[in-house]
């Protein structure tokens, strides 16, 4: 395993001023159509790209003026519906990055694609939570919705806790839709992006070695049939239910089995659950997100199980971000995002 630092940058309003992002802009408009799948039934490349491009260039302010009601109700039918052709389990073949936790920092987004490179060039996997807490939840769905209909193949987005109506209603989303949009669409606006979330995938598989989610396991699991058969749409998850230990389960040291979680959701799990799901699963290891961990990533029961939390200055700690680079051996590489 290699340990990259990536460079940090300056931003103002939530837009980032630095070489990096101009970088990336030119990169991006560099590769826009290659690998592009159309889905001219639902919203054409032409379309997205104007979105993805309003999305790169507006201010805070000028964001809901130049994304309109329209653009994002298009924009969440095209996206709900590639998430439909998806299994609950997405089989994805290396290289690829995995991201853990977003949360709305939409500008530690785009310096992890400055770092990393823009899809289609690199692919992607995230593992979930994308809005809430930070302040450009919008941005940051809108741009990765984009991603996810002109690039299927080479950006997936798993399901995360925060991608439940019920979270998102109380921490954060919510309250930046009506803050930013007219106050009458708000609720439309907002049952809109939880229907699109209610259809996203559970659980990716890296190279059929690598399970990756992103709260955790349980004794719930049986097989990666079970996987690949999970319910959808669900606005609000069964308690208790394999779809609720996905999304809000953690791991926890000095237990063994399960047991249920002080979040009051879902469960936690002590290391002998990851050896026995990695055997029976045949699997390698386990990546997942949901915890902030100070310095990016931290490794459970024996490096069987890794969390990554991807964005820095979480809620104004100085913690440290990271991201992972699964290669086609299926090792890994770990790029830290330092706060700024």
């Amino acid at each position: 395993m290699s340990r990259n630092i990536a460079h940090s940058a300056t931003q103002n309003n939530g837009v980032f001023l630095s070489r990096d992002i101009e970088q990336l802009r030119v990169l991006m408009s560099s590769v826009e159509d290659e690998g592009s799948i159309g889905r001219a039934d639902e919203m054409a490349n032409l379309q997205i790209d104007g979105i993805i491009y309003k999305v790169m260039h507006s201010t805070y302010g000028q964001f809901p003026l130049d994304v309109t009601e329209h653009d994002l109700r298009q924009l969440c039918d095209a996206t709900m519906d590639v998430f439909r052709q998806q299994q609950t389990l997405v089989r994805i073949q290396p290289p690829v990055n995995v991201c853990g936790d977003i949360h709305g920092q939409f500008t530690d987004l785009l310096r992890i694609f400055s770092t990393l490179g823009p899809p289609p060039e690199k692919k992607y996997l995230f593992l979930g939570d994308y809005v809430d807490r930070g302040p450009q939840s919008l941005e940051t769905v809108v741009l990765l919705f984009c991603y996810k209909v002109k690039y299927p193949e080479s950006v997936t987005l798993l399901r995360g806790n925060h991608e439940c109506s019920n979270i998102n209603r109380v921490y954060g989303f919510y309250s930046e839709i009506e803050q930013r949009y007219q106050q009458a669409d708000t609720r439309r606006l907002f049952d809109m992006f939880n229907q699109t979330f209610a259809w996203m995938p559970y659980v990716g598989l890296i190279g059929d070695r690598i399970l990756c989610m992103h709260g955790g396991i349980s004794d719930r699991i049986t097989s990666l049939q079970q996987l690949n058969e999970l319910r959808r749409p669900l606005l609000t998850l069964p308690s208790p239910s394999l779809e609720m230990d996905l999304l809000w389960a953690d791991p926890m040291l000095d237990i063994r089995g399960v047991e249920p979680s002080p979040r009051g959701a879902g469960v936690v799990f002590g290391e002998d659950v990851v050896f026995r799901i990695c055997e029976m699963l045949n699997i390698n290891y386990i990546i997942r997100a949901h915890e902030l961990v100070l310095e990016g990533i931290e490794y459970f029961a024996d490096e069987r199980l890794v969390t990554v939390f991807s964005v820095p200055r979480y809620h104004n700690q100085m913690n440290t971000g990271a991201a992972l680079t699964i290669a086609e051996d299926l090792s890994h590489d770990v790029t830290f995002f330092p706060p700024t």
